[in-house]
């Protein structure tokens, strides 16, 4: 059980997992879980980490529909940052405690300021990482934002 799981269980959200074979060959995590879940491209969301105003170690957390991009400076906006740029894939592996391709917005090591794509609050339930590639955890996005402390923004274009 993945940290993710555990905070959800231990907070009482209802919460679904999903279990696929990932295949280390696709070219897009989030693209293969809602192709091999049966689930809309809108219904499922990619966590991404970025850096603020040129601080590598000062982190925030997007989670965005996977068909999505995320506009840097919309990032930094919903951050109250000048500049944002995307995170170094080591860095965001040892902050959360995850491994790139399943890194969840839950149960991060540390909790880090959290922006979800405001495309989220119209679907009843989202699917994210649960904290490993092939596993992925469905949850409403109001207890997404209650659990990672996160918000509501506009992260992409």
């Amino acid at each position: 059980m993945t940290p993710a799981i555990k905070l959800a269980k231990k907070n009482k959200i209802i919460h679904t997992i999903h279990q696929y074979e990932h295949d280390p060959r696709a070219a897009s995590y989030g693209l293969e879980a809602a192709e091999l879940l049966g689930q809309d491209p809108k219904k499922v969301f990619k966590t991404l980490l970025f850096c603020l105003n040129d601080d590598p170690k000062k982190l925030a957390v997007a989670v965005i529909p996977v068909e999505l991009k995320l506009n840097l400076k919309l990032a930094a906006k919903a951050a109250k940052a000048k500049k944002a740029e995307m995170a170094d894939s080591d860095i965001a592996q040892k902050v959360t405690g995850y491994v790139v391709g399943g890194i969840s917005p839950l149960g991060q090591k540390k909790l880090l300021p959290t922006f979800i794509h405001e495309t989220a609050v119209s679907q009843e339930t989202i699917c994210v990482s649960a904290g490993k590639r092939g596993l992925e955890i469905e949850l409403a996005p109001q207890d997404l934002a209650t659990l990672t402390r996160g918000s509501f923004a506009s992260l992409c274009q």
